[in-house]
C-alpha cells in the first residue's frame, strides 16, 4: 500500500521532508476541524495557534475522520509568524499551499494510529500514513440522507445553511413537520414544528443563525451557558407532513410528540 509521501511525491509536490511537521487537527473542545474544513475556512484555522508549534518549514495537514482515519488538507509553506493580542492563540502563522494540490486536498484518506495526545510531530521516514481511499469528489457535508435518517450537529446545520446545499435545500423547503433538538450534554430535548411556507427549512435556517429560534427555553439554556453551548445542539426530525397540511394538524402532532417524550416535564419545551 502506497504512503502518502511517496503519493504526493509521485504528484509532483516539492516537499521538504527534513523540516516538516504532520498537524493531527483534531476537535480542541471548541469546533471540529473536519467542520471548518467544510466551511472553506481550514487554512485560516490552522494558522491561529496558542504556542509556536509550526516552527518548521512546511505542514501536512490531516484532519481526523475517527477510527483512525485522516483527510489530507494539504501541505503548507510556512512564511511567517506573529504574535498578536488574540489570547486563545497568539501566534498567527502566515502559510501558504503548495502548488500542484487542487486535485488532492480533501480527496485522499490515510491511516495512522496516535501513539498519544500530541497533534504536532515531526515528520520521520518511518511514518508510513498509507492511503486507504482516493475519493471521487473532495468531501463535503454529505447529500441530504432522508428524512428517516437526518442526524446534524450545529456547525453543520450552520454550512448547509450558509451554503444553502441543494439537497437538503429542495428535501426541507417542501415539508412541514415536527422536529427534535436534543442536547446532547444533558439529553433533554425540545420538540418544534415548521408549518411556514417554507417549512423545516425556514425554520432550521433560525437555529443556524442564532441557536434558539426564539424559542423561550432554548434563550434561557444559551443565555445561562453562553453562546458557544449550541455546540451541543443536534437535529433530527420526527415526523413530516405536506405543505397542504394545516397549521393544527402540524400542531395537534407537536403536542403528541410533546407528550411521547415528556419534554414539558423533562426536555426544554415550557
Amino acid at each position: 500500500m502506497i504512503g502518502l509521501i511517496s503519493f504526493l511525491t509521485i504528484a509532483g509536490i516539492d516537499l521538504n521532508t527534513s523540516d516538516t511537521k504532520v498537524h493531527l487537527a483534531c476537535w480542541n473542545g471548541r469546533e471540529h476541524p473536519r467542520n471548518v474544513f467544510f466551511a472553506g475556512n481550514f487554512q485560516q484555522w490552522q494558522e491561529g495557534q496558542s504556542k509556536r508549534n509550526f516552527q518548521c518549514s512546511q505542514i501536512i495537514s490531516l484532519i481526523d475522520l475517527g477510527q483512525g482515519q485522516w483527510l489530507f488538507a494539504g501541505v503548507y509553506q510556512v512564511l511567517d509568524c506573529q504574535i498578536t493580542s488574540d489570547q486563545r492563540n497568539p501566534y498567527r502563522y502566515e502559510t501558504e499551499l503548495l502548488p500542484g494540490q487542487h486535485e488532492l486536498v480533501g480527496r485522499i484518506v490515510v491511516s495512522h494510529q496516535r501513539s498519544g495526545r500530541a497533534c504536532y510531530i515531526w515528520y520521520k521516514p518511518d511514518l508510513e500514513l498509507p492511503l486507504v481511499e482516493f475519493r471521487r469528489e473532495r468531501m463535503s457535508i454529505r447529500d441530504f440522507p432522508g428524512y428517516n435518517t437526518v442526524v446534524v450537529n450545529h456547525a453543520e446545520l450552520q454550512i448547509i445553511v450558509r451554503q444553502e446545499i441543494s439537497s437538503w435545500h429542495s428535501a426541507l423547503i417542501n415539508v412541514r413537520g415536527v422536529y427534535l433538538i436534543t442536547d446532547t450534554r444533558t439529553g433533554k430535548h425540545y420538540v418544534g414544528k415548521a408549518s411556514g411556507n417554507e417549512g423545516i427549512w425556514q425554520r432550521w435556517c433560525a437555529y443556524a443563525k442564532n441557536g434558539h429560534g426564539g424559542n423561550v427555553e432554548l434563550k434561557k439554556l444559551l443565555a445561562s451557558k453562553g453562546s458557544r453551548y449550541v455546540s451541543h445542539f443536534q437535529y433530527s426530525i420526527l415526523e413530516i407532513a405536506d405543505t397542504h397540511t394545516s397549521d393544527a394538524v402540524i400542531l395537534t402532532r407537536e403536542s403528541h410528540w410533546m407528550s411521547v417524550l415528556k419534554t414539558r416535564e423533562f426536555g426544554l419545551n415550557s
